[in-house]
């Protein structure tokens, strides 16, 4: 033990490992939820010339511990560009597209070459004490991608510069079968034995739509997608993006990568992700947080308010708990959400259960019983509670109930303020009322519907 640590039986080394205990508990779903996808991942050379590869590479060797196939595209612009001033090669563009004679293409391999055996080098780590311990991390790279010249661009021709035209899926996935890393370069050849420079970008999302990969992310220089007027968007449907980038309300500096999202979205990637490079362990947070970090681009709605299903009980269980541990809620065992199942409606988000309520209609009269109203924490403050009161108080109308009740303990002011009035437990059902726990003293409040 260090002299600066604390006694083992001091209460911070226990909050810590409660605090450790609890996260680890949060983030299993995202884990069973990820395991055995596959990823496409992007980044620039910028992050390389930052200094961030190392720590990069660290969190995506924890994804390839936990099951995630990984494909991983590599920019190298700024390398590129090192190397033309080196060897006084002028830098020539048709907008954001390079010109690629024959000494612009011989600097663009030489690049990608060294950057392919940077990374890896940056897998190859194992140190004891390192987060690249015992990794063992297996790449496999090589002529994956098939390319096309880009042609002539406003009378110039654009020489060694392409853009996708094919991706050898069959090659890709048996080296992910196999348990290898997949790692491409902004590089792709002709039949002919022609090179051409492509872009990290179009190189990734096109190695994603033809994958049908489960993820496309970007790692890239911005904290995400933002409006002109400054707003940072954390989710956008694809629909919505198009008409931000139509109506140019889209920042410049991000309109590029936004337009790649969207068409990995458009090829069929359901989730497709813009992550700041800048943030330490920005992948990580992203892929294990419900708030996550940057911008996601869907192809559909990420959120639903539906009814619950036999497939929600483990969701409903997980959200419930902590709240039955503290008193909030009344214990309800697995074999009574089992059995109940079809009363609960539920708010998912992104396949993940953040919200739940139920309704019980009593046999004896129009009313009913509104019971488990819960949603996630993080969620509190958002109106999903009166989301999910009002789907309830519409599914007790469809059922002809003119009055709704709660027991509770701790939200009386909440539901005062949403139209409920306080009752006594005389005003029940007598059904209700032999099943009233008086330890508890729950206060009873109706709404009139």
């Amino acid at each position: 033990m260090n002299d600066n640590d604390p006694p083992l039986g001091a209460q911070a080394p226990v909050l810590s490992h409660a605090q450790f205990v609890s996260w680890l508990r949060e983030v299993a779903p995202y884990v069973h939820a990820h395991r055995g996808r596959t990823f496409v991942v992007g980044f620039g050379g910028e992050l390389i010339e930052d200094g961030r590869l190392d720590a990069l590479v660290h969190d995506l060797s924890l994804l390839q511990a936990l099951g995630i196939r990984l494909v991983l595209v590599h920019g190298s612009r700024p390398q590129v560009q090192k190397l033309l001033a080196l060897k006084q090669v002028p830098a020539r563009f048709v907008g954001a597209l390079r010109i690629t004679d024959a000494d612009s293409l011989e600097c663009v391999k030489e690049a990608a070459g060294a950057i392919r055996l940077g990374v890896e080098a940056a897998f190859s780590q194992g140190l004891p004490s390192t987060p690249m311990a015992n990794s063992r991390i297996r790449i496999v790279s090589g002529n994956f991608v098939v390319a096309r010249p880009v042609g002539i661009l406003d009378g110039i021709d654009l020489q060694h510069t392409g853009v996708v035209r094919k991706v050898d899926i069959e090659a890709i996935r048996a080296s992910l079968d196999n348990g290898y890393l997949v790692l491409l370069p902004p590089l792709g050849f002709s039949p002919t034995g022609e090179a051409f420079n492509l872009t990290m970008e179009d190189v990734a999302a096109s190695a994603a739509v033809a994958l049908k990969a489960d993820k496309f992310i970007l790692v890239g220089p911005t904290n995400g997608v933002q409006s002109r007027g400054g707003e940072l968007f954390s989710e956008l449907s694809a629909a919505d993006a198009q008409r931000m980038i139509a109506a140019k309300d889209i920042e410049p500096d991000c309109e590029a990568d936004l337009a790649y999202l969207l068409k990995a979205c458009h090829g069929g990637v359901s989730r497709a992700h813009l992550i700041p490079a800048q943030l330490d362990g920005g992948l990580l947070i992203d892929l294990f947080t419900h708030s996550g970090v940057g911008t996601m681009v869907t192809s559909g709605d990420l959120e639903a308010l539906r009814e619950a299903t036999s497939d929600d009980v483990g969701g409903i269980l997980r959200l419930i708990t902590p709240l039955e541990v503290d008193g909030t809620l009344v214990k309800r065992p697995r074999k009574f959400i089992e059995r109940e199942i079809g009363q609960f409606s539920v708010l998912e988000h992104d396949g993940l259960i953040f919200g739940c309520a139920a309704l019980f209609a009593s046999p004896s009269g129009q009313i009913g019983e509104m019971a488990c109203l819960t949603v996630h924490p993080d969620h509190r403050e958002l109106g999903d509670g009166e989301r999910l009161l009002r789907r309830i108080e519409t599914r007790a109308r469809a059922v002809g109930l003119k009055r709704l009740f709660v027991l509770t303990t701790r939200a009386a002011h909440w539901f005062l303020k949403r139209g409920f009035t306080i009752a006594t437990v005389d005003d029940l059902p007598a059904e209700r009322q032999g099943l009233y726990n008086w330890q508890r003293r729950s206060r009873v409040l109706i709404k009139s519907l």
